[in-house]
């Protein structure tokens, strides 16, 4: 059984920062094999990616979050992080961590993310 788990969100003032960290768990599943990515959903929208990393550290993002955001990761610790700076009200949403392998794909819990205005 593979099991991510997401920690560090909560609530912020607009400007402020965060850092996520999903860590992975079970079943031989190694984030140093496989990409990851951070995704999240506010209420009435759907799930959006906001930030990827190849099994071999080349990132990606989501326009609205560049120069902002920041993943990486750390594979002897099977973890993966999302640095979040210059946080704003519209980034309020619940983050999901993301990762897959031959045998599907895997969601973690959802961590929320509250920026205030």
């Amino acid at each position: 059984q593979v099991q991510l788990v997401e920690s560090g969100g909560g609530l912020v003032q607009a400007g402020g920062s965060l850092r996520l960290s999903c860590t992975a768990s079970g079943s031989g599943f190694s984030i140093s094999a496989v990409a990851m990515g951070w995704y999240r959903q506010a209420p009435g929208n759907q799930r959006e990616l906001v930030a990827a990393i190849t099994y071999d550290g080349i990132t990606s993002y989501r326009d609205s979050v560049k120069g902002r955001f920041t993943i990486s990761k750390d594979n002897a610790k099977n973890t993966v992080y999302l640095q979040m700076n210059s946080l704003k009200p519209e980034d309020t949403a619940v983050y999901y961590c993301q990762g897959g392998d031959y045998r599907g794909a895997y969601w973690g819990q959802g961590t929320q993310v509250t920026v205030s205005s």
